[in-house]
């Protein structure tokens, strides 16, 4: 099989917001507890974090971490995770049916971004609280001293003022299963009331409004439209949430390739969901006449199905209320690698709507990082695809014209064998394509026409492919992981290369 692609120098989408390859930490599972914070651990700094998993987290350079949830903040009292960690309460969490500690409060949350280089990205409880929770949180964190919540916040060890610059108002506030759920009107006009107080503290701020907590979801589209004509000139980001799931590749067909083929073709569905939420927001705009942008966050999106069946008994209270159990632990495969590539190359392409994405989640928890309490630190097999796209997918997106073979699904028609996104670097001008071959049995022949461009060598080339769609890593052994690619020339600003059935491909053009 054979493609053609096209990339044009002035034919771009828009300029990058790194937070696009931003993450997520809640307190859920053992993403925090024995993830990133595990103080008897043999690598553990002075404050408890594994530097093991810090070391593979810089490997990502993840830009942005939203925290600390996720359904657990709508029951969550921040204040219970300062002062001294002897005084601190546990709690029973109502979204997770485990019990916390609150060992990890935002001091330590902090301390552990610095580390790590991530911005913190904060949510406020809108579901078992409000409008004052958020407004104290908000002063204690960002407030120079002077007041109540800054002094308190000095007397607890920290002078000076965090500056966070991102908020989320509350979570997936649509969903039955969340603490305090809400109507669209009734979330519409609290958010727009806090939105009014955290800005009277600070303009400058930027927040997110709840949108839709899935394309399934009985209320979507018109939940956005609703939140929005409360909030719209009042916030910066409306978030969406996506889960991709394939039970049926492991429990019916058994790396049946030609059903990998239609788990992959569920990328569509998530470029018609974000299409979908950008056409309300310009609609909003124009009904309001408003001059302000509202672009969209994506701060909760991965794989998630393998461990839905062994987490039923903690969920449903079986096992009392155990302290950081193994929930959500999804062991990836090379599927799910070749999934997550689609996924990143959706938001490259609509990276002039979508400007913020948080995979869920960074550690144990749904995560391409995973730990063994007082063990190693591992590479999911999901870890390559969104490190690459991290490293290099920061700079301008561009908008290229891709001829190839199309297939139908029952869900999407006309989806390309070939998924592929390029980003010029803003760095040093090299160019980065991002491809996935979704075809099951057929290699695809590809020519790049590299139009108004000057790149003349290649300067690296990696290959995941030719795995067992079932393929795992392990603490063991990370099996699945890049290899060099082969056979692929760059003539007269023409690249040609192959790309092997069902595999991902990662190449960097320099000047």
């Amino acid at each position: 099989m054979k493609a053609s692609i096209t990339a044009h120098k002035d034919f771009t989408v828009a300029n990058i917001d790194p937070r696009l390859y931003g993450s997520f930490i809640e307190h859920l599972g053992r993403a925090i507890y024995t993830g990133i914070y595990e103080p008897d651990h043999p690598s553990a700094d002075e404050q408890g974090f594994r530097q093991d998993v810090i070391e593979l987290i810089k490997e990502i350079d993840v830009p942005v971490t939203r925290y600390p949830g996720g359904n657990f903040v709508s029951s969550y009292n921040w204040e219970d995770g300062i002062g001294p960690k002897e005084n601190r309460p546990t709690r029973l969490d109502l979204a997770w049916h485990t019990s916390e500690n609150n060992a990890v409060g935002i001091h330590e949350f902090a301390n552990w971004a610095e580390k790590v280089g991530t911005e913190m990205m904060l949510a406020v409880n809108l579901g078992s609280r409000g409008l004052d929770e958020a407004r104290s949180f908000l002063e204690y964190v960002n407030h120079p001293g002077g007041s109540y919540w800054s002094d308190l916040r000095k007397h607890n060890g920290r002078e000076d003022p965090w500056n966070v610059k991102l908020w989320c108002l509350g979570n997936e506030m649509d969903g039955p299963w969340q603490i305090g759920q809400k109507t669209a009107d009734e979330y519409g006009r609290l958010a727009f009331e806090t939105a009014k107080a955290m800005r009277a503290f600070d303009k400058n701020i930027e927040l997110v409004v709840c949108g839709s907590s899935s394309p399934m979801m009985d209320s979507y589209p018109d939940w956005e439209s609703t939140v929005l004509d409360y909030t719209y000139d009042t916030v910066d980001y409306i978030s969406l949430h996506m889960y991709f799931e394939n039970n049926s590749l492991h429990m019916y067909f058994e790396n049946n390739d030609s059903n990998a083929t239609h788990y992959l073709a569920k990328a569509e569905q998530l470029e018609h969901y974000i299409e979908t939420v950008a056409a309300v927001i310009k609609t909003t705009k124009a009904k309001k006449r408003s001059d302000h942008d509202v672009f969209i966050s994506f701060d909760e999106w991965n794989v998630w199905y393998h461990s839905r069946e062994q987490d039923k008994a903690i969920l449903e209270g079986a096992d009392g209320w155990p302290q950081a159990p193994a929930l959500l632990e999804d062991i990836y495969d090379f599927a799910d690698t070749l999934q997550v590539a689609c996924i990143l190359n959706t938001f490259i392409r609509h990276s002039d709507v979508v400007k913020i994405g948080c995979m869920a989640q960074l550690v144990n928890v749904i995560a391409p990082i995973m730990t063994v309490e007082g063990g190693p630190a591992w590479r999911q097999t999901i870890f390559y695809p969104y490190m690459y796209a991290s490293r290099y997918g920061r700079g301008t997106a561009l908008n290229l014209a891709v001829n190839c073979e199309r297939y139908d699904t029952d869900f999407a028609t006309q989806v390309p064998y070939l998924d592929v996104s390029c980003v010029q670097s803003d760095d040093d001008g090299s160019l980065a394509f991002f491809i996935v071959n979704r075809h099951a049995s057929e290699e695809i022949e590809f020519d790049i026409a590299l139009e108004g461009f000057e790149h003349h060598t290649v300067i690296e080339d990696k290959v995941i492919s030719g795995y067992d769609l079932s393929q795992t890593n392990s603490p063991q052994a990370e099996t699945v992981i890049p290899q060099e690619g082969t056979r692929i020339s760059l003539v007269d600003q023409r690249l040609n290369a192959t790309i092997e059935p069902l595999s991902y491909r990662m190449i960097r053009l320099s000047l």
